[in-house]
């Protein structure tokens, strides 16, 4: 009796800290997307301060806060780990290239009235990972998710002629942000060490950068208010906070929650440009945006219906 009581207890126990796991992962995932999704109000708060300089000041000072935390977790091998993991370097660098053109088209996009458009761009993201997993792995399309690339280039060319040009800023940031998430998930290291080595691959670049505005008289930064001045130091934390939280969330609950989850990015995206910032949001935009989110309903339909069909082969997860 006391051998059955003592297996409910350890039962008991393992579910509640299953749960207290999960209910922690769910709260940074939140968090994290949420975050992300509010970057519209601290980028607008910077629109007097170019693209270009926002971009390498968040280089910068992103660098120094990973640095600051490796240094904290008295992780002093991590670059040598780096070294030694095959195509490691090489792939962060190409993160890098690829996260810093994500990060100066969104900047642009807020900084000229195209919030909207970004949180399009977001919400496009999922289409084009599966469109990498075909050019890349050569999977074969299901029916569902020939349905859904139907309906997206039907919305593309909606959004196009409601525009008045192709959508590019939101095709480039999806474009980007896919290939970033896709290159991220081929090296075999840390959220803290790669954010680090991408960084630090284009902090040359930053110093000189900013070196040559200030030489120039161009640079906002030390030219304008401390409060500013403050921002632009923080978008180091801004940067890898919500990163880090993400690295909680992704180590404690499904991918399948995840998600769902990163559909929060662009929502709030979309409420920060047509509620806060004031920006257009016509009937045709509209219209584009709904064959959008009917094209990632059925693209989670097809990802639900491949889950099932594995649950329901034995042995195969």
């Amino acid at each position: 009796m006391a051998s059955r009581s003592g297996s409910v207890s350890t039962a008991g126990t393992d579910t509640a800290t299953e749960s207290r796991t999960r209910r922690i992962g769910t709260l940074a995932g939140i968090a994290a997307y949420g975050m992300w999704g509010l970057f519209p109000l601290v980028f607008h708060q910077l629109h007097s301060v170019g693209a270009i300089e926002v971009v390498l000041h968040r280089v910068l000072w992103s660098f120094v806060v990973v640095v600051v935390l490796l240094a904290v977790q008295g992780d002093r091998r991590w670059f040598t780990r780096v070294r030694s993991t095959p195509g490691a370097l090489a792939r962060s660098s190409i993160a890098g290239l690829l996260v810093s053109t994500n990060w100066l088209v969104y900047i642009w996009a807020v900084n000229h009235d195209h919030v909207v458009e970004a949180a399009l761009g977001y919400y496009v993201n999922p289409l084009i990972t599966v469109a990498l997993g075909i050019v890349v792995f050569r999977e074969r399309l299901r029916r569902l998710q020939v349905a859904a690339f139907a309906v997206a280039v039907i919305a593309v060319v909606v959004l196009t002629i409601a525009y008045g040009r192709l959508p590019w800023v939101a095709l480039v940031l999806a474009l980007t942000f896919a290939g970033y998430g896709f290159t991220k998930k081929s090296v075999a290291i840390g959220a803290v060490a790669s954010l680090a080595i991408e960084t630090a691959v284009l902090l040359p670049l930053a110093i000189v950068g900013l070196v040559v505005l200030e030489v120039r008289g161009d640079a906002a930064f030390g030219h304008g208010s401390g409060g500013r001045d403050l921002l632009l130091v923080a978008l180091g934390v801004i940067t890898a906070g919500p990163l880090l939280l993400f690295g909680v969330a992704a180590r404690r609950i499904p991918l399948s929650l995840l998600g769902l989850l990163q559909y929060l990015t662009p929502s709030l995206q979309l409420m920060c440009g047509v509620v806060v910032l004031n920006e257009r949001f016509p009937p045709e935009l509209v219209a584009g945006f709904i064959l959008v989110w009917i094209a990632l309903a059925l693209l989670a339909a097809d990802a639900l219906g491949a889950l099932r069909s594995r649950s329901a082969v034995p042995g195969k997860q």
